[in-house]
């Protein structure tokens, strides 16, 4: 697949200042990833002063590879994992990969896309910080990671239901829990929204209330009678 590169930006990043020196250097990293990695690399673009690269998922474990070993990667910190939901897309998931160079004091970002039946190679093989990052992934999204050893959800619950960063889970989510005094542990129940039998008054309590408080007949003088001038 051609390589294309760019120096677009998103709004948030446009009014970033940008080291011309860096963005060169980080031109010439594109071009040398996009010359070592020309079938896995589809699009590359700098976004406040890092690269970000979009790599097809099969090559995913070959491109890690080569930016952590070639000497002008030396991408060595796996710094996070993350997943970004896009659920009107036939691939609704990217995978975000966010590393560090150390020795050359520069970073790169690599998106994968998948979706919930297609899974992603793991890179536990190469970066043992991978193996949490793709838990958290797999727990909050639901994406599969090919290979890991040990893909089991990290945040939630053993017995939770569903992945709540998916943009169609429902904010109150499947079920809730609580201590149960009987049986002294906790129990999970359905959800039960009680605010419908609720009753709420919208009034303003300055604005809603006939009722006199006490201390309110200070605020308005006797008849006839002026507030002295200067008084406190």
């Amino acid at each position: 697949m051609a390589f294309c590169f760019s120096k677009r930006r998103s709004s948030a990043l446009a009014t970033l200042p940008v080291d011309p020196l860096m963005e060169e250097k980080l031109k010439a990293l594109a071009e040398h990833v996009a010359a070592a990695l020309a079938d896995a690399v589809t699009d590359a673009d700098i976004r406040g002063g890092e690269l970000c690269c979009r790599i097809e998922r099969e090559s995913l474990p070959r491109v890690l590879k080569f930016l952590r070993d070639d000497a002008q990667c030396a991408f060595t910190v796996l710094c996070d994992i993350c997943g970004v939901d896009y659920p009107a897309r036939p691939l609704r998931f990217d995978v975000v990969y966010n590393l560090l160079s150390l020795s050359l004091n520069q970073r790169i970002r690599l998106k994968v896309e998948t979706d919930e039946e297609r899974p992603v190679p793991s890179a536990v093989g190469l970066f043992n910080s991978a193996g949490w990052w793709e838990r958290e992934a797999w727990d909050l999204f639901g994406i599969y990671f090919a290979d890991n050893p040990d893909l089991r959800r990290i945040l939630t619950d053993y017995g939770f239901e569903g992945h709540p960063l998916r943009k169609d889970f429902p904010l109150t989510g499947y079920v809730e829990l609580r201590y149960d005094e009987d049986q002294k542990a906790v129990v999970y129940e359905p959800v039960r929204l009680q605010q419908e039998f609720r009753s709420f008054d919208f009034l303003s309590p300055w604005e809603g209330m006939d009722k006199i408080l006490p201390g309110d007949e200070k605020a308005t003088p006797p008849d006839g009678e002026n507030p002295k001038e200067g008084a406190a």
